[in-house]
């Protein structure tokens, strides 16, 4: 951002109180966020982090259903899993709120009231399905029936599970209601709809230009992908009796729509800690700038009126850290509500991650592929940091990554305890043994070598501080890394234990140096592992880090000064604790049967046979069977063909321009014998997106277009029953 705002509002996407955190989620938003949050305090900003679970909706009435519990209990027990897993991961959070608090109601029930007094809503009567025997209107995830693609009979009314077909409630054949198993009959009911399309011009304007260079092009991408499709009117009321009312008086029985009163939650929790600090009863976290807490007590005689400085002044930054599947919402509909509402700022940067996978393969919570945080902080205690540097070093920033356990044991035994533990441990442990623990003098002036360490650790300083600005933190940490790697080549280099034995003075200024930068390391670092930077702390006996501006600094601590007794930072971790862990994944894989069917691919050229014979429409003739995990390994995404042109001397291809939403690819296509290029621009299609490049005819090919062949030999494409966004995951 240009100018340095007065005060940030750092939200974190609020989770879904229906189990427990995982890995991705850590990855995608929770982490980076926290990694930003205490980087803004380091550097004396004021910032606020807020977040808090998201308990509404049908998901958890759902859930609630099937463990023989009420909605309320249900989420009570997912919010307290989920508030004290990231507590003892040390997750910094000002506040971490609940969608199912007064506080909360009230606010959203103002908002709701607030547009619809300004005439924002559509106000629409429809047919929805409603089942007589529990007395209810059916939401999409309430019905369940036979999918007309695949024939599973057990899709939902939004989306085939098997197959991943996107369907409405009345594409099902034969539906049942999922509460009763009666069949759902149709009735009529109002919802008021919020008119999306209005705000098309502002949201091509703010988004498309004004932050195309500062937001993330997969951001800035599928934003364009929606805009560009024509944004539509949504329902932003429900019929269901779990949620926050409706506040109008002919909406009884309705709820907010959970895309309405979620986002809305960032707002309620930043009301509620200045409702928490004004009666004394907030609770300061670990990790929390407790100093500032003080500092906002005594800024305003109406501290409760404190949370419009966030969200009501043009001063402050709004910064939103999701996962890619929740940048619709919040950066085209979100926005659209509160720009509709008018009093209040604008999101600064949605700076939203890719995927994080698992041992090559997808993430999955109905599989239980996973690996859950309340399950690792009791199978790794005090390995907070280990976790928190690992995935930030394979953060999912730009492409979707993998989290392996192998590299997770390879990052701490190779660059946590042999790089940054070693560097601290060996300048420790010689110090105790030549200087009996207390720093000796330094040089009267610095040689050559030392004046480039330290330079070179304030270049890393603004360099650091230059990549997390711009939400680059595996480069971030990186160069705060450079340091530590710096501090040990210099250490090697020098061999004080050998200079030792003929010169104690050179061998206390080099161990001096060593100390110095250490301090500067233990500032660097705070940001990624604020466990380890309060250890190196202790280790220094120095309670307070050394000030953000002061990294690269030669002479912070003093002579003569005592050191803590030598600590080891981090531990080796073995391997049978890394078997015990891949053990425990495919032991749940193993129990993975059903393999769903996915369309047939052509070659890479695209005109290569489909699975099935191309002599007069003859049955398909089967493949050898495939795993679950062969299918999982592909990377299935729906593209735009933004243009497209025949390959010089080859009469069956065409090279094909398509959207992917946060990049465009060009992939060769062997269709020219069944389609003219201009038929098939702007169509939406299958692309298997992880195929490895090849080159066709001298162009790159990045990709592979799905095709079916009907009874007559003629390739179709496949393609969504409506339209989506350009990038949009096929699962």
């Amino acid at each position: 951002m240009p100018d340095t705002p007065k005060r940030y509002l750092v939200t974190a996407a609020l989770p879904y109180a229906n189990g427990g955190i995982h890995l991705g989620h850590l990855a995608g938003a929770y982490l980076p966020a926290d990694t930003y949050a205490r980087y803004l305090r380091l550097r004396g900003r004021d910032v606020l982090y807020v977040c808090g679970s998201d308990e509404h909706g049908v998901p958890i009435t759902l859930g609630a259903r099937k463990e023989g519990i009420t909605p309320k209990q249900f989420v009570d027990k997912y919010h307290e899993l989920m508030k004290s897993s990231f507590a003892e991961f040390g997750i910094s959070f000002d506040i971490y709120s609940r969608t199912s608090n007064p506080t909360h109601t009230k606010t959203a029930q103002d908002f709701f009231t607030t547009l619809y007094n300004k005439n924002e809503f559509i106000e629409e009567e429809s047919e929805q399905y409603y089942d007589e025997q529990e007395k209810i209107f059916l939401a999409d995830r309430y019905i369940v029936g036979t999918c007309p693609n695949c024939g599973n009979e057990n899709a939902y009314g939004d989306q085939c599970e098997r197959c991943g077909t996107s369907l409405s409630p009345r594409d099902l054949i034969n539906p049942r209601s999922a509460l009763s198993g009666a069949t759902p009959v149709l009735r009529k009911t109002k919802h008021w709809f919020f008119p999306l399309n209005r705000y098309e011009p502002w949201l091509r304007e703010w988004i498309l230009k004004k932050h195309k260079n500062d937001w993330k092009p997969n951001v800035v991408g599928q934003c364009g992908s929606w805009i560009d499709n024509g944004l539509q009117p949504r329902a932003m009321t429900r019929d269901l009796d779990w949620g926050v009312p409706v506040p109008l008086k002919d909406a009884e029985g309705k709820v907010l729509y959970v895309w309405f009163d979620a986002p809305i939650g960032y707002i309620s929790a930043t009301k509620e800690y200045f409702e928490l600090v004004e009666s004394g009863k907030l609770k300061v976290e670990s990790g929390v700038n407790a100093n500032l807490v003080e500092q906002r007590k005594t800024q305003s005689v109406q501290l409760g009126k404190r949370w419009e400085d966030y969200w009501k002044s043009d001063d402050s930054a709004l910064i939103h850290f999701i996962g890619k599947d929740n940048i619709v919402f919040h950066a085209i509909i979100f926005p659209s509500l509160l720009k509709a509402h008018g009093e209040f700022v604008v999101p600064t940067n949605v700076p939203a991650n890719e995927f994080l996978n698992l041992e090559g393969d997808k993430l999955s919570t109905s599989r239980n592929w996973a690996v859950w945080l309340h399950d690792y902080l009791k199978e790794f205690p005090g390995k907070q940091d280990v976790l928190r540097y690992a995935l930030t070093a394979t953060a999912p920033e730009s492409k979707d990554t993998d989290f392996t356990w192998k590299d997770f044991q390879a990052r701490n035994n190779n660059e946590l305890v042999a790089i940054l533990g070693n560097l601290v441990n060996r300048a420790m442990v010689l110090t105790h043994k030549y200087f009996d623990g207390n720093i000796p003098p330094a040089a009267q002036r610095l040689g050559d070598v030392e004046q480039k360490l330290f330079a070179d650790a304030r270049d890393a300083k603004k360099q650091i501080e230059d990549s997390i600005e711009r939400f680059r933190f595996r480069e971030a940490l990186g160069f705060a890394m450079d340091i530590v790697r710096s501090g040990n080549k210099y250490l090697t280099d020098t061999e004080p234990w050998k200079v030792y034995k003929q010169d104690k003075q050179r061998t206390g200024e080099i161990l001096n140096t060593c100390l110095q930068l250490i301090a500067s390391i233990r500032t660097a670092i705070a940001p990624f592992l604020p466990d380890t930077s309060e250890k190196i702390g202790k280790l220094l006996n120095m309670p307070e880090p050394l000030a953000w501006d002061k990294i690269g600094d030669d002479n912070v601590l003093q002579v003569g000064h005592k050191l803590a007794e030598a600590t080891l930072l981090f531990a080796k971790i073995e391997d049978d604790e890394i078997q015990k862990q891949l053990d425990k994944l495919h032991s749940t894989k193993a129990s993975q049967t059903e393999a769903p069917k996915a369309a047939a691919p052509v070659s890479p050229a695209g005109g290569g046979v489909p699975n099935g014979s191309r002599d007069g429409g003859g049955p398909a003739q089967s493949k050898p069977a495939i795993t679950f995990d062969d299918f999982t390994k592909m990377e299935l995404r729906v593209g735009t063909i933004e243009a497209a042109e025949k390959v010089k001397n080859a009469d069956k291809l065409l090279q094909l321009t398509v959207n992917l939403g946060d990049e465009t690819r060009t992939i060769v296509s062997g269709i020219a014998n069944h389609y003219a290029p201009e038929d098939v621009v702007g169509k939406q299609v299958c692309v298997v997106a992880n195929l490895a490049p090849r080159k066709i005819k001298g162009i790159e090919s990045k990709g592979m277009i799905l095709m079916a062949e009907d009874a007559d030999g003629k390739l179709r494409f496949i393609t969504p029953s409506e339209k989506v966004a350009s990038g949009s995951s096929i699962s």
